[in-house]
């Protein structure tokens, strides 16, 4: 292949198009391939309560408009039937499900790339790995010691489950506020632990803000530092059902505990909450083990990037990742990277 494509979300989809608006064919030219079970990206493993009107900031995939979604219907149902159209639409014929194993040097200057269904050489491989299979569990003295349930986002089913219990929801993110805020309403009890005091964002969000947000993000994978979550630098957003959570007292925050007992958390002064559950809302990392071989990153743990290209080896490219992990971002980076791919793909023909 002249270029491989790892991941089929919202940053994959559009690398593999624009590799088609450039002439490039799947199957003879590229291939995408995909570990999920079917179209959707890490959407069809959202939970069922997070219906598609309450999708902040949704942005159609190049090509082809989402319309007349229903917002009352789970996002994992709508923008998974919209992925698998597109994918047809434009005859992307993504390979699933497809692990990838790991990518290595292979021989005259092409890409090993292992996967479950086989072995592909590549001279370019971009990357759209997302981060949904690597959730972060930090780690606290004591946890294994609880008798409760602990659960992280990417098991989370809807608040159904936590009816009548005593939660602890670890986490001052996007998804926290949103988990807390359904849980509330069935829960016995809730408390809100996060490790910084969260910011609010009211009023309008521009261009400019936006801009100043995503360039602090990069300005980290520049570095070659982990990226932060483009909410960890805008802050959250301060909805009505977030203003009224907090006259209820939903959102009365405390410091993060220092450890977990049997039956709750504790606090070194003295503190204790007693508690059914704890769901922890701790973000997730970038999927890149795959790429272990290629040995791309730097010593403060990240991969250093110029724009989708990673320094350390022009042939990989990084899309969804950093400044471009939204759905926006993910668009132009997919576009970015195959106009990369192209200059390379021109400077070393393939060997005959």
């Amino acid at each position: 292949m002249d270029a491989v494509v790892v991941g089929a979300g919202q940053a994959g989809l559009s690398a593999a198009y624009h590799l088609r608006r450039a002439g490039l064919e799947p199957e003879r030219d590229f291939v995408v391939l995909d570990h999920a079970p079917r179209p959707g990206g890490a959407w069809q493993f959202r939970w069922p309560s997070l219906t598609y009107g309450r999708v902040h900031g949704m942005y159609a995939l190049p090509g082809m408009e989402l319309t007349g979604a229903d917002g009352d219907r789970p996002s994992a149902d709508v923008i998974g039937e919209y992925f698998a159209r597109y994918e047809d639409a434009f005859g992307l014929r993504v390979h699933r499900p497809v692990h990838v194993a790991a990518v290595r040097e292979g021989v005259g200057g092409r890409l090993r790339v292992e996967t479950s269904e086989g072995s592909y050489t590549t001279r370019a491989l971009i990357n759209a790995t997302g981060t949904w299979d690597r959730p972060f569990w930090p780690r606290y003295p004591g946890q294994e010691t609880f008798r409760g349930r602990q659960l992280h986002t990417a098991q989370y089913a809807g608040p159904e489950e936590f009816a009548g219990l005593r939660v602890v929801v670890v986490g001052g993110g996007a998804s926290g506020t949103q988990h807390l805020l359904e849980i509330a309403e069935v829960a016995a009890d809730t408390t809100w632990v996060t490790r910084r005091e969260p910011v609010w964002r009211e009023g309008p969000f521009g261009q400019d803000e936006g801009r100043a947000a995503v360039a602090l993000v990069e300005e980290r994978v520049r570095r070659g530092l982990p990226p932060r979550s483009v909410v960890s630098v805008t802050g959250l957003p301060l909805s009505d059902a977030l203003r009224a959570a907090r006259e209820r007292g939903v959102l009365d925050r405390l410091p993060v505990f220092d450890r977990v007992t049997p039956a709750g958390v504790a606090w070194d002064d003295g503190r204790e909450v007693e508690a059914d559950a704890i769901l922890w809302a701790t973000g997730f990392r970038a999927a890149l083990d795959h790429l272990a071989p290629l040995r791309l990153r730097e010593p403060g743990g990240g991969v250093r990037m110029d724009g989708t290209r990673t320094v350390r080896d022009e042939r990989i490219h990084l899309v969804g990742y950093g400044p471009s992990a939204s759905t926006i971002g993910a668009n132009r980076a997919g576009r970015a990277a195959v106009r990369e791919v192209r200059e390379l793909l021109a400077r070393a023909p393939a060997a005959v």
